[in-house]
């Protein structure tokens, strides 16, 4: 069989989004409602910095702005995962249902059809008040800013943003194996709240863990250090791009030979 390039995708994409967008749009006051339900959940988070910096002027070294500024990175990082991987939080029911089976028929890769059928433009929302959060805090810091600057930001940004993706990913893909698997992504989705604090603040067991087990500190801790401190990166920091790539590519295997394995309901 004739192997589909990136335009094929592409194109096979676009589609199916303006499909997608134009049922969600067909119930504009759920839309309408979900979106403000965002907008303040990321506002509360914000308010929680600054009541939290009332009391005490720098945690572990760590002062208001640079906390606001992880706050940000996080939020802008974990938006790719919340726009177009949002589908895994159904994998497990069309799994159980039998619906799963229908992808196994397509003549396109399983992984990209199964998630490009749902777009959540809800994250749009999130990713502009993570922008808004970085502009702020980078100013209030007064970090320099130049086209080099700009560049590693951007790297930095979607690397860690494969983080997060891999972990919902191996985590989704766990249905294919374990019947309760809801929690397994419930507790992956839960963790990714630590990823706006500095990992230094933890305990060297929790630091191990939040590194090596289940790496959240790259999500925003390690990358953007790379903006914060650029005096003193640590390895870890530099090796960010290629330990999200490695993730990504391993849930992608992972979620992948659980879709080849299914074999339906068996009723």
């Amino acid at each position: 069989m004739k192997r589909k390039g990136f335009i094929f995708y592409l194109r096979i994409y676009c589609k199916i989004l303006a499909q997608d967008l134009k049922s969600k749009m067909s119930y504009r006051a759920d839309f309408i409602i979900s979106t403000i339900g965002m907008i303040f959940t990321n506002i509360s988070g914000f308010v929680s910095f600054w009541i939290l910096f009332r009391n005490f002027p720098s945690i572990n070294g760590w002062s208001y702005y640079e906390m606001l500024f992880l706050y940000g990175f996080s939020l802008v990082s974990l938006t790719p995962v919340q726009c177009f991987f949002d589908n895994n939080w159904s994998l497990r029911q069309n799994v159980y249902s039998g619906d799963f089976i229908k992808y196994c028929f397509r003549p396109i890769n399983m992984f990209f059809y199964y998630q490009s059928e749902v777009f959540d433009i809800k994250g749009l929302g999130q990713l502009a008040f993570g922008i808004g959060t970085l502009i702020y805090s980078w100013a209030k810091i007064g970090l320099a800013f130049t086209p080099l600057m700009l560049l590693k930001m951007i790297v930095f940004l979607l690397t860690a943003s494969l983080i997060m993706i891999a972990l919902q990913n191996a985590a989704a893909a766990t249905c294919f194996w374990i019947q309760n698997s809801f929690y397994v992504l419930d507790l992956a989705f839960r963790f990714r709240d630590y990823a706006k604090y500095p990992v230094t603040i933890f305990s060297p067991i929790f630091r191990f863990i939040f590194t090596f087990v289940m790496p959240i500190a790259f999500i925003a801790y390690y990358p953007s250090l790379v903006i914060l401190r650029p005096h003193e990166i640590p390895l870890l920091s530099w090796l960010s791009p290629v330990i999200g790539i490695l993730f990504f590519w391993a849930s992608y295997k992972i979620w992948m030979h659980g879709a080849m394995k299914y074999s339906g309901t068996g009723s």
